[in-house]
């Protein structure tokens, strides 16, 4: 994809809604096009914003007496941040919703959903038209913000795209330290299919829907392969020489993970990505296998 380019005396503004790790992919490319605000809670990440040619504007989403500033801000908005953790409604995307209906000036809004808001597809193939049924309140949560931005956007006449999001993953986000644990993982006949995406194609995809998605168009932001949970830590485990986790029943793992890792190990779903092809986009790395392969090269390389 070729980025417009922009004078920077003309440059339009754009607004980052967060900026974790995903955030601070996208702010470097973003940059160059536009002028970038972004709402961050950090003080601590001021200078850091700052470095990267954004403009920082403290705020919480939690307190809506704080996000005055943004109002009047931008035409172009890319929400990032997660919801409330707790409840299953999100409260932080009703309160920026309230604050940019005072601006009036939104034209275009990317949010970054999840995944999640399908529930339980027992394994089947699953496509954005595919009826919302959360099982976990974060997935209520998000289906919760979805519905509020597509009723805020027609009656405001904004442009929303919606990207759902499966599990991310990067060189910082493997699940090294889970396989150094020895925490077991599903049996294979019980285990769940799931869906991944490198950081860095997530921030692409994000990039693409900006520039080119459809208004009020739902697009699942996953790569194009399906694997089963245990199958996912057998593969990272491997390329790190760590051994692969133990297996067992759903009902023996009750008590040795986390309640949201046992949320993710009920939900089984092979996400279908057909729609990134009206975009035009091309993945850097169409499965996990991709890039972990890239990387043992990069890392052989160097010795």
């Amino acid at each position: 994809m070729s980025i417009p380019s922009s004078s920077i005396a003309n440059q339009p503004r754009a607004l980052l809604v967060g900026c974790g790790d995903v955030g601070m992919r996208l702010l470097p490319i973003l940059v160059k096009t536009h002028k970038v605000y972004v709402l961050t809670t950090q003080e601590s990440k001021k200078s850091l914003l700052r470095s990267m040619g954004a403009v920082p504007i403290i705020g919480n989403l939690d307190q809506r007496q704080t996000l005055k500033k943004i109002a009047h801000l931008a035409p172009y908005v890319i929400h990032l941040a997660p919801p409330n953790q707790e409840g299953s409604k999100d409260l932080r995307t009703r309160n920026l919703l309230h604050t940019l209906s005072q601006g009036g000036k939104t034209q275009r809004l990317i949010y970054v959903s999840t995944s999640g808001v399908y529930g339980d597809c027992k394994g089947d193939y699953v496509s954005e038209t595919r009826t919302l049924a959360p099982t976990s309140p974060r997935g209520q949560r998000r289906m919760d913000a979805e519905q509020q931005l597509r009723a805020w956007a027609i009656h405001h006449q904004v442009q929303v795209s919606i990207l759902r999001v499966p599990g991310i993953y990067a060189g910082n986000r493997l699940p090294i330290e889970r396989l150094k644990a020895g925490t077991p993982a599903l049996k294979h006949d019980e285990d769940v299919f799931t869906n991944h995406i490198h950081a860095d194609d997530l921030a692409r995809v994000i990039l693409y829907a900006f520039y080119r998605g459809l208004p009020q168009r739902v697009l699942n932001a996953s790569d194009s392969s399906w694997l089963k949970m245990g199958e996912y830590f057998d593969l990272v485990a491997k390329n790190f020489g760590l051994p692969s986790p133990k297996r067992l029943t759903f009902e023996e793992l009750r008590t040795q993970v986390s309640s949201q890792m046992l949320s993710f190990m009920k939900e089984s779903r092979r996400l279908q990505n057909d729609r990134l092809k009206e975009l035009g986009f091309q993945f850097l790395y169409p499965t996990v296998e991709d890039f972990l392969k890239l990387q043992k090269e990069e890392q052989a390389a160097l010795f």
